[in-house]
């Protein structure tokens, strides 16, 4: 029966990994143009999407330094059949609940009904939550990619979505026609991050992996997203946002960069504030407490957190089975350093 299981689960995966290969990396939309023969060769010999082609500047021979977008979709695998526990940002938010600063969830909806651990039963229910409340964010359950996120705000006179008025019915009939999502606190971010741009709520991507002969966990690479005006109300690389490397020993942030441009910048164009040089408060105790907190789960051999960070302390916003590769690429190739080892330990890449 194992076997049998074993069998389905593989082909389940090569079918799964086909599909993706076609809709999401062959024919990704690019936002920059590239030859068709060009495209077509990096999507078959790499997995590589026609963006990272331009953003890597790769080459016959430098384009084995880099990971792949297929790479990325086979490392979503890594943590086997406890992926869910991270994907499912609700069950996620439970997992660490006792660990870890998280955004209250007030409820969910899954199919076409409302759950909650509370009096939220109705429509009507969330649209006194945000009265009382003031301000929340309406997520999806599983999408990544800032995809579908919602921060909605009350002020005694209007409501506004995304910083856009909004009429109460035309609240309703968004919860209506979404599926899948669920609603939780606002946290409102440290001073230093609405000094770079406040009207996104900005958080750093922490890789943390298990060693596989220490078995301690370790941070692999961090980044510093910040929203733009495009962005708003989400800092995430894939809508437009920037990124800034961060030094894992000080905290100090390098320049801002964005996977849809080769620009670089110092100041921050929207808001003419400095990125480049800031660094982040407490940034040591944010690495100690995330370490620690993977090492109590022991079937997770990679998590990547996204985690605001407060004048309080830290707040994770949701925590991932995988992590995209090009924000962490566009400062060079990690197929050969520590990342790419880890993915060749876990079957990754050969």
């Amino acid at each position: 029966m194992n076997k049998l299981k074993n069998i389905y689960d593989g082909f389940t995966k090569f079918i799964k990994l086909s599909v993706i290969w076609i809709v999401n990396i062959l024919f990704a939309k690019s936002h920059f143009k590239v030859n068709i023969f060009k495209r077509i060769y990096y999507a078959i010999f790499g997995g590589f999407m026609a963006d990272q082609i331009v953003i890597y500047n790769l080459n016959h021979k430098n384009k084995k330094n880099y990971l792949s977008e297929f790479d990325w979709y086979k490392s979503r695998y890594i943590n086997g059949n406890y992926s869910f526990l991270l994907n499912n940002k609700v069950v996620c938010s439970d997992l660490f609940k006792n660990d870890l600063d998280i955004p209250k969830v007030y409820c969910f909806k899954k199919g076409k009904k409302i759950y909650s651990s509370g009096n939220i039963k109705t429509y009507k229910d969330i649209i006194k939550l945000l009265k009382n409340k003031q301000s929340f964010i309406m997520k999806p359950i599983s999408k990544g990619k800032g995809s579908d996120i919602y921060k909605i705000e009350y002020n005694t006179k209007e409501i506004k979505i995304n910083n856009m008025v909004i009429s109460e019915s035309e609240i309703i009939n968004l919860l209506k026609r979404k599926d899948n999502w669920f609603i939780s606190d606002y946290i409102k971010q440290a001073k230093y991050l609405d000094d770079i741009y406040e009207y996104t709520t900005n958080t750093i991507r922490l890789i943390t992996v298990r060693n596989a002969e220490t078995k301690k966990c370790e941070v692999l690479y961090a980044v510093q997203r910040i929203g733009r005006k495009s962005s708003i109300p989400v800092d995430n690389g894939s809508k437009g946002g920037f990124v800034s490397k961060i030094d894992l020993e000080t905290g100090e942030l390098s320049e801002a960069r964005t996977i849809q441009t080769n620009e670089k910048y110092d100041i921050h164009p929207d808001s003419n504030k400095i990125i480049k040089g800031v660094k982040i408060p407490n940034w040591k105790k944010i690495k100690e407490t995330y370490t620690k907190v993977m090492e109590k789960y022991p079937y997770f051999n990679f998590v990547a957190w996204d985690i605001l960070v407060t004048d309080s302390g830290t707040s994770l916003i949701e925590a991932n089975t995988s992590s995209g590769v090009n924000i962490i690429q566009i400062w060079g190739g990690q197929r050969n350093k520590k990342l790419g080892k880890f993915y060749k330990e876990h079957g990754i890449i050969k």
